[in-house]
């Protein structure tokens, strides 16, 4: 009996092994073989006209009420013995509005693009507002935050050069389109606007940028965009998207961008993805160094101590309780964009490998995100105001 125990740990030993073996070598076909979707591609009914008029295609949006998960407000967690630190009041800002788009929740292969509120889609909207609940809520200082439900690609679609691919990130952009063409049409014309994202959410609010605000009307009443753990290439996409880097913590009119790493970091593999991958000016983004705006300075390349980070958010495994803590971890860019956080904090079991925090890219700095879009709505409105006084004679 023993020896057979003995075969049975050694089997297991040989096999982990094995795949340990297995994933370096074909992580890559494991991964597409595991997302990217065998089926056709099927384009999607166009939405109806004023289909975002429905109140259901909105995870947030202005009348939901105590249901809205982008209106949640974390507890300070308890402090420690002998931590003098002590948590900041909310800010506070005049009225503005946050357009937030979620990222990636659907990881099904069965489609190319969810279907709202059906099948594998129906717990990607559960994983959806989860995300909101921690990534849209430090813009709760908002007058209105919308958040819009969209037919979003699969995961899988980021995975593939097929053709198919694309044309789901497309298909998923045309809804978010739809989205805030709404959204702008229900603001007051002199409204400022914040738009924010992460991931997959992002992407689209690049294309948002270039295609609908940038030169527009509604370009002089952005404040700031938040495209979060999506790379942006200082040399290759800056340029052509018609906003500069977040250069001060006052600066408007801007965009602010990272994505976050604990050390030893190991960011080969999104680094692969990003050199081989076309900026927005049509060439290969390459070496090129990405916009990593620091969240604890509001500044791009800068470096911060711990004790800056005014709060994290720190989930249990299932995410139903989280508490915020001060001084939890620090930040710097390196020279390749890439945001260092120092030893791995734990945060739950969403790390990637290569001690990459993608996930918790916002959760990590949720205070300091909530001080910076206040900070910044705060000084568009002192311009504003300035702009439009009568000069003292």
């Amino acid at each position: 009996m023993a020896k057979k125990f003995l075969y049975f740990i050694a089997f297991c030993i040989v096999a982990v092994f094995g795949m340990g073996i297995a994933w370096t070598l074909f992580s890559d076909e494991i991964l597409k073989w595991t997302f990217v979707p065998s089926t056709e591609f099927v384009p999607q009914e166009p939405l109806a006209e004023n289909a975002y008029e429905n109140p259901a295609l909105w995870i947030s949006r202005p009348g939901i009420g105590v249901n809205d998960p982008a209106r949640w407000q974390p507890a300070f967690a308890p402090k420690e013995e002998g931590c003098e630190s002590t948590p900041a009041a909310a800010p506070k800002a005049p009225n503005f509005a946050v357009f937030f788009v979620h990222p990636t929740s659907y990881t099904s292969k069965e489609s190319w693009n969810a279907v709202v509120g059906e099948g594998a889609a129906a717990q990607a909207e559960a994983i959806a507002r989860i995300y909101v609940r921690g990534m849209a809520s430090p813009f709760n200082a908002a007058s209105q935050i919308w958040a819009p439900r969209y037919r979003q690609a699969t995961i899988g679609a980021f995975m593939t050069d097929k053709p198919e691919g694309q044309s789901a990130i497309d298909a998923a952009y045309s809804d978010v389109l739809e989205a805030f063409r709404f959204f702008a049409e229900s603001l007051d014309d002199t409204t400022p606007i914040v738009l924010a994202g992460h991931s997959q959410g992002s992407l689209h609010l690049l294309r948002l940028l270039r295609e609908e605000v940038m030169p527009g009307p509604l370009a002089e009443r952005l404040v700031v965009a938040y495209t979060i753990g999506w790379p942006i290439s200082i040399e290759h996409d800056l340029p052509s998207l018609g906003l500069p880097a977040c250069a001060t913590n006052v600066q408007t009119g801007c965009v602010i961008s990272w994505s976050s790493f604990a050390e030893p970091a190991d960011p080969s593999s999104l680094l692969e993805t990003y050199a081989n991958s076309t900026g927005f000016d049509g060439e290969k983004r390459g070496s090129s160094p990405m916009l990593c705006s620091n969240p604890l300075t509001g500044t791009f390349g800068a470096a911060a101590a711990q004790a800056a980070n005014l709060g994290t958010l720190f989930p249990n495994e299932d995410m139903s309780n989280v508490d915020l803590v001060v001084g939890a971890v620090p930040a710097r860019c390196d020279e390749r964009g890439i945001l260092l956080i120092g030893d791995p904090p734990e945060m739950g079991s969403a790390v990637l490998p290569g001690n990459n925090y993608h996930v918790y890219d916002i959760p990590l700095f949720w205070a300091n995100t909530q001080a910076d879009v206040v900070r910044r709505v705060n000084a568009q409105a002192g311009t504003t105001k300035a702009a439009t006084e009568e000069p003292t004679p």
